[in-house]
């Protein structure tokens, strides 16, 4: 069984400078084009937002993406559950909660399986095992809610809460809905330092997504005049073509799919790609992605016997 190529539609949504936009209806007619089978949604405006796609507009997108080959494998969630605890007076949890039910619900509509959302990100004044115990609260919750819907929560590691994966997979274990997975991304933990191929055994078998981008470290200093010299500051993580960073996909993969992980793999360009945001450079990366997994699942397929003649 191949892997299910995805591309995320924040690619084409305009959220960095100099990225062209895409309306949503164009972003799915973009994708059939690049031989994409599958798409993945980011669920705020310009594209798939709440306000704007109740259930009679989720079933005419859900004819479009039909008319065009394609399905929805995932919404993806945009969340902060930790956002503003200087007023507690606001039930933050309340309103996000109720937003990832609607993201279920427009899910549901769709046809998508998966509801992606973050964690949060860490808050000084609350201590990390306050923000723990929040953060698994809100979840179960949430997963116990998109369950109505036949939705999986698919926890991403990408906000500071759980962002390492024995924290996420502790985060999810934790919450202990069926319906609760991990979105697990290589990205994050090659940032890390992290054996990703040893994370990606221990993840898989918890994992219902992942999202693939690659990137190469640009080293970045800052000029001090008193002591004529430069002091080395955290490097620019430039984005770019997959097969050209230094996170080793293959392996990953590799790992992932050894773990038992059978899901889709999505591509996104959510910041600034080298060679810039126009459409013929965003078209360039999203077929360079299709190309790079075709390779990787060549090289990923048993080796077949020659029979030996008598």
């Amino acid at each position: 069984m191949g892997y299910l190529p995805v591309l995320h539609s924040v690619s084409y949504a305009g959220v960095w400078p100099g990225q062209a936009r895409l309306s949503l209806d164009e972003f799915v007619d973009k994708a059939a084009a690049l031989g994409y089978p599958a798409v993945m949604l980011m669920a705020k405006r310009p594209h798939l937002s709440v306000l704007d796609y109740d259930e009679k507009a989720c079933g005419r997108l859900r004819e479009r993406l039909e008319r065009k080959g394609l399905r929805c494998a995932v919404i993806a969630g945009y969340n902060n559950f930790t956002a503003d605890l200087e007023h507690g007076d606001v039930p933050h949890r309340e309103i996000q909660t109720q937003h990832v039910t609607e993201l279920a619900r427009m899910a549901r509509d769709l046809g998508a399986p998966v509801v992606r959302i973050f964690t949060g990100y860490e808050y000084a004044a609350m201590s990390y095992s306050a923000l723990w115990q929040m953060l698994v609260e809100t979840l179960r919750e949430c997963a116990r809610r998109a369950a109505d819907y036949g939705v999986t929560i698919g926890v991403q590691n990408h906000h500071d809460l759980a962002a390492h994966y024995e924290s996420q997979f502790d985060l999810v274990q934790a919450v202990g809905e069926p319906n609760c997975k991990a979105i697990f991304d290589a990205w994050s933990p090659a940032l890390h330092g992290t054996d990703i191929v040893q994370a990606a055994a221990k993840m898989a078998p918890l994992t219902c997504h992942t999202t693939a981008a690659d990137y190469q470290r640009r080293p970045r200093f800052r000029y001090h005049p008193r002591a004529v010299n430069y002091e080395a500051e955290d490097p620019w993580v430039q984005a770019v073509p997959m097969g050209e960073g230094f996170i080793e996909y293959a392996g990953f993969l590799k790992a992932m799919r050894d773990g038992g992980y059978q899901g889709p793999v999505a591509y996104e360009m959510c910041s600034p790609l080298l060679g810039g945001g126009s459409v013929g450079n965003l078209d360039c990366y999203a077929g360079r992605f299709l190309e790079f997994l075709r390779g990787v699942e060549r090289s990923q397929r048993p080796a077949q016997r020659t029979a030996k003649r008598p």
